[in-house]
């Protein structure tokens, strides 16, 4: 996942984010170690060691991929802020003795705003930041849970935030039906109902089955 990384980060163009993903995110900054071993929930989707990259990563790739399928999108844009939607999550959450916990930061501010202020210090240490730019990654990081009532401050009005949004949240989706299958009994269809989908999960093949051929 780390080579997937650096290949995806050397694909924007944009010098000034090349330069706040490797002051982020390079291998020797501050953050990258915290960040590659990150979960990337308490519970419902990656929520084990390496989550975080790895949703950071598939998210970025998805987007990566779709951004030149429709017109007007800054894909270098897209792809930053996809790779930095949840960095709050290394100040809002902890592994303790194996177990996922949030920090008194978490539930004191919250991963988004976290995020927020990680990122935006970032780039005010970097001289010459354009501000349109900065503008445009920071509102994805600040609207990309959706909605309001889902905690973003603010809802996505931006191309490229709209396209992180869709696919974080189809990243969390698709997620929580990997926790669900892995949780089933063999030979098991249907799961009970799960929050994070509102529904129960099906699986025409029983996960016990699933797994034999993964494994095959």
């Amino acid at each position: 996942m780390e080579a997937d990384l650096r290949e995806l980060v050397g694909t924007v163009q944009d010098p000034h984010l090349r330069r706040l993903l490797a002051e982020l995110l390079g291998e020797r900054s501050t953050t990258w170690a915290a960040f590659r071993d990150a979960p990337a929930a308490k519970r419902y989707h990656q929520a084990y060691r390496h989550g975080l990259l790895e949703h950071s990563l598939t998210v970025a790739q998805a987007v990566s991929a779709i951004s030149a399928t429709f017109p007007g999108i800054d894909r270098d844009v897209a792809v930053t802020g996809a790779l930095l939607h949840d960095i709050g999550k290394l100040d809002a959450y902890e592994l303790r003795e194996g177990e996922i916990e949030m920090t008194d930061q978490g539930r004191l501010y919250g991963e988004i705003p976290l995020g927020y202020h990680r990122v935006r210090t970032a780039i005010e240490s970097l001289d010459g930041f354009p501000q349109r730019t900065a503008e445009a990654v920071l509102h994805i990081i600040l609207s990309h849970h959706g909605a309001l009532e889902y905690g973003s401050p603010v809802v996505p009005c931006t191309r490229e935030a709209t396209l992180v949004h869709m696919i974080d949240n189809l990243g969390g989706k698709l997620g929580s039906f990997d926790r669900i299958e892995r949780s089933m009994p063999a030979g098991e269809h249907w799961s009970p109902y799960d929050r994070a989908i509102g529904s129960g999960a099906y699986f025409a093949i029983a996960p016990g089955a699933a797994a034999e051929r993964r494994a095959a």
